[in-house]
């Protein structure tokens, strides 16, 4: 194309007159920068470059990372990732070279990018959200995203997700809720991780975390600083019970004691919320994860501990006894993966007995046909949603839709591996989920979600609304 047939495509002849003749009205200082934001909002915003890399994620694992280009400026995102890889949930790509990265670098994710995605989505308007994720899933042409990577065409899918909303001039926030065709901006109840355990320690506690939600707070910035004073109160607990070396901490930032029962850790906490003076303002969870330790139909609470494993079995009713026990001794609101991924009978007979929120994460790995299932059986009665798994903001914001419409809790989770991207942020306001779950109240990467609802919350002024009490949203 001749820069003549450029101009006459794109009227710029036109508009560049329009824009000298507004910054002679204004009477501006500088015309030239004048002209240039008038041009930048008068001519359609179109993706002009997608450039991909290799980075480190919070466990030193390499991710991809995308730099997006529109003439709006340059928009990056980052792909999360997990411990754990399940079977139903969208397919990392890494090269599997034992010599490099220990198998785990992403260079042929990177490589999909800078040649097979850009390719196909350069000359694409960024706000056209699901046609840029549609376009990548007919370019892959798996059930699992296996080709070209989740790990690739999720960190475009983000990155093209900031790229809209800088062409909408909105927040990221309000263009998600724009997208999804939701009115009701709501700032997340945070889930702070204050015990680490299962595969995310190396404590001999078998379930993976306990958590602290701040449900009392008025606004986001309170059950901020209650879940950071808990947060340090449980240090000092910790401390005087096992000394210093008891307050090391796991890949989520939680504190990992070297505790095996679940009681001891759910003590430690209930002293920490009582020293803080918040009381009946700050509820527990509790993350199982008891796929990690489900042997046959049985389920082994010391696999964590050499000299007893094997010992201390329990059937899926014992561990139904169990829970109720410990809803009854402490202020547990919900709990996560309370048995086996496959275990459909146990979850749904515990979810029926309507102790507390049930979510399901390793159950439905965030598949829309899993998520089906579980709604036709009444199998939970909440979505953990981990957008990596699934693999686009498109398809994030429909499985979302399906958990909203069957009455389900949604709650944003981050994932192990971690970056300072702050997407899952502005995802949790925009659908107004009512929870997220970003890890505990220390470490870069889990702050930089919490510090960015900072941000939304001041940035909404008298608008804001913190989920607190009515944090299930359904």
């Amino acid at each position: 194309m001749s820069v003549q047939e450029y101009l006459d495509k794109h009227m710029l002849s036109r508009k560049i007159e329009d824009a000298v003749n507004a910054a002679v009205r204004a009477k501006t200082s500088d015309p030239v920068l004048f002209i240039s934001n008038h041009m930048r909002k008068a001519v359609p915003s179109v993706i002009t470059k997608i450039k991909a890399r290799q980075i480190l994620d919070s466990r030193g694992i390499p991710t991809v990372e995308v730099d997006l280009h529109t003439n709006k400026g340059m928009f990056r995102a980052s792909a999360p990732s997990g411990d754990v890889t399940g079977m139903y949930e969208a397919v990392e790509l890494r090269d599997g070279d034992k010599g490099t990265y220990l198998g785990n670098s992403v260079t042929r994710a990177v490589k999909n990018v800078n040649e097979k995605i850009s390719e196909a989505l350069i000359g694409m308007d960024p706000t056209l959200q699901s046609q840029i994720d549609q376009a990548m899933i007919d370019l892959d042409k798996t059930e699992k995203k296996g080709e070209l990577g989740a790990n690739a065409i999720l960190a475009v899918s983000i990155a093209a997700c900031k790229a809209g909303a800088a062409e909408k001039e909105v927040p990221l926030y309000k263009h998600i809720a724009d997208l999804s065709g939701k009115t009701n901006l709501t700032l997340p109840v945070p889930a702070f991780t204050l015990i680490s355990g299962g595969k995310h320690s190396g404590s001999n506690l078998a379930i993976q975390e306990i958590m602290v939600l701040p449900v009392g707070a008025s606004r986001f910035a309170e059950a901020l600083q209650m879940g950071s004073e808990t947060y340090h109160h449980l240090k000092a607990v910790i401390t005087e019970k096992y000394g210093e070396h008891g307050c090391n901490v796991g890949e989520d930032g939680g504190f990992a004691p070297n505790i095996s029962s679940v009681q001891e850790g759910l003590d430690l906490v209930k002293e920490a919320i009582s020293r803080t003076g918040y009381n009946d303002r700050i509820k527990i969870a509790i993350d199982v994860a008891a796929t990690a330790f489900c042997i046959g139909t049985k389920y082994d609470l010391d696999f964590k501990s050499p000299n007893r494993s094997g010992q201390n079995f329990k059937s899926g009713e014992d561990m139904i006894e169990m829970y109720k026990e410990l809803c009854t001794e402490y202020p547990i609101v919900s709990i996560e993966d309370p048995f086996d991924k496959e275990d459909w009978e146990h979850i749904k007979y515990f979810s029926s007995l309507g102790l507390c929120q049930v979510v399901g994460d390793g159950l439905l790995m965030s598949n829309p046909k899993r998520i089906e299932r579980a709604i036709h059986e009444s199998t939970c009665n909440a979505l953990l949603l981990k957008i990596n798994q699934i693999g686009t903001v498109t398809e994030a914001l429909e499985v979302v839709k399906l958990a909203k419409d069957a009455h389900w809790g949604v709650v944003v989770s981050h994932r192990s591996g971690e970056t300072d991207d702050s997407f899952i942020s502005d995802l949790s306001v925009g659908l107004a989920t009512g929870q997220i779950k970003a890890g505990a109240p220390c470490r870069g990467e889990r702050l930089a979600k919490y510090n960015q609802l900072l941000r939304i919350e001041e940035e909404l002024g008298d608008q804001a609304v913190y989920a607190g009490e009515d944090w299930r949203l359904t």
